[in-house]
């Protein structure tokens, strides 16, 4: 079976984790995505490390960092100095045979380089420019870089995100991985499917201006929505939940567990393996909105209850009664879990320069039947595929490449 995407072909100009992360989605269902790179430099996560992956004499090979490795599987790297007219027009013969055209340069970089999407579309009315930004293409900061840590503070995340203000540990805090950054990839990939189906009934390729800002304000869902019906400011309230109780971590007598009570019935199943029925029946507990407006003293109860035996001794039963609750893992109890192993989280692919010829990655969530996604190729070396495209798409010789190369171009 080929993958969904298959014979569209993406041009990824794209650096360090939003633009990349939409690339590997793209990728991975079936999209031919070359990724264009700076000669001898490449995406700057290639050096965001250690850790690095480590070659056959166990070296670490510094231009494949763990971070790189996370955004870049299933592409193809092709080395292109954009600072060089004749880079430049090496995307644009490019441009000519391609689906999708992503970038993620600062406001007006594309425009010097003869690379906007005014200048593309000319070439390839059919193309589906995706502009990623910190801040978009308009607006009194569109002039600045985007940073993840940045917009999740500027963005709100960091305001409902850490310990409450009162309690040891209190104050903002980011999230523990880029999420603006990897959210932002996600819509920019929705934008790009959605302007490929558009272009089935028009014929017309079209613009997407995607900025972080923008995707970290409106990822703030539900919380958004309680500032704007009430006009309170919501505030942090660490592993609480603001609309549901119970829905936090609580400590037990050797570890803290999950507990993410949804709804009442869910509530009467905990209380009655907790062995106190009574509280379900209590006109304070009783409902969700109860629970809320009585928080603080339904938490205490729960804690007390809960303290009196170990994690596992409460996981099991509630499990079995269908209240949802978990064990707070580690990363490597998270891959070692039998539920993450029977779904085929982790995969490996050959690799050229690894002692045992693979590289582990962590596998796509998205499970279709009909076309389900593909594995490849590892995320490839700098450089690795330049003389391959430059062949194959562009029908240069040996002697052409050798040529760009000597002159800095590739």
């Amino acid at each position: 079976m080929s993958g969904a995407l298959s014979g569209i072909r993406v041009l990824d100009l794209s650096r360090v984790l939003a633009g990349p992360w939409c690339g590997q989605i793209l990728a991975d269902l079936g999209a031919e995505v070359i990724k264009v790179e700076r000669p001898g430099a490449g995406d700057d996560t290639r050096g965001w490390g250690p850790p690095y992956l480590k070659d056959k004499d166990g070296k670490e090979c510094t231009a494949d960092s763990a971070y790189y490795l996370a955004a870049n599987r299933n592409k193809k790297s092709l080395t292109l100095n954009l600072s060089k007219p004749e880079g430049q027009a090496l995307v644009r013969e490019l441009v000519k045979n391609s689906d999708v055209f992503i970038e993620n340069y600062k406001v007006g970089d594309m425009k010097r380089y003869g690379l906007s999407y005014d200048d593309l579309k000319i070439i390839n009315p059919r193309l589906i420019y995706c502009s990623i930004t910190g801040f978009g293409q308009d607006g009194p900061l569109s002039s600045l870089a985007g940073y993840d840590f940045v917009v999740q503070g500027m963005g709100g995340l960091m305001s409902i995100t850490g310990e409450r203000d009162d309690l040891p540990g209190g104050g903002p805090q980011k999230v523990g991985v880029a999420f603006a950054d990897i959210m932002t990839g996600m819509y920019a990939t929705v934008a790009i499917l959605a302007a490929i189906n558009h272009r089935h009934s028009s014929g017309e390729g079209q613009y997407i201006d995607t900025a972080l800002l923008d995707v970290q304000v409106a990822a703030l869902a539900n919380m958004n929505m309680n500032y704007l019906v009430s006009g309170n400011i919501p505030k942090r309230q660490g592993n609480a939940h603001a609309n549901i109780v119970p829905y936090q971590v609580f400590d037990t007598k050797d570890g803290q567990m999950v507990l993410a009570v949804g709804n009442d019935s869910q509530f009467a199943k905990l209380c009655e393996i907790l062995d106190h029925r009574e509280w379900a029946a209590d006109d304070r507990f009783k409902t969700n909105a109860g629970r809320v407006r009585n928080r603080e003293i339904i938490i205490s109860m729960l804690q007390s209850a809960l303290s009196e035996k170990n994690v596992a001794d409460w996981i099991s039963p509630l499990e079995k009664a269908g209240v949802p609750c978990g064990a707070i893992n580690n990363i490597a109890q998270t891959f070692a879990h039998p539920q993450v192993q029977h779904r085929g989280m982790k995969v490996e692919l050959p690799h050229p320069l690894t002692a045992n010829g693979s590289v582990p990655l962590v596998a796509s969530p998205l499970k279709l039947s009909g076309s389900p996604v593909e594995y490849r190729m590892a995320p490839p070396t700098l450089g690795q595929h330049t003389h391959e495209i430059l062949s194959d798409l562009l029908g240069m010789d040996a002697a052409q490449i050798q040529t760009l190369a000597e002159k800095g171009i590739v």
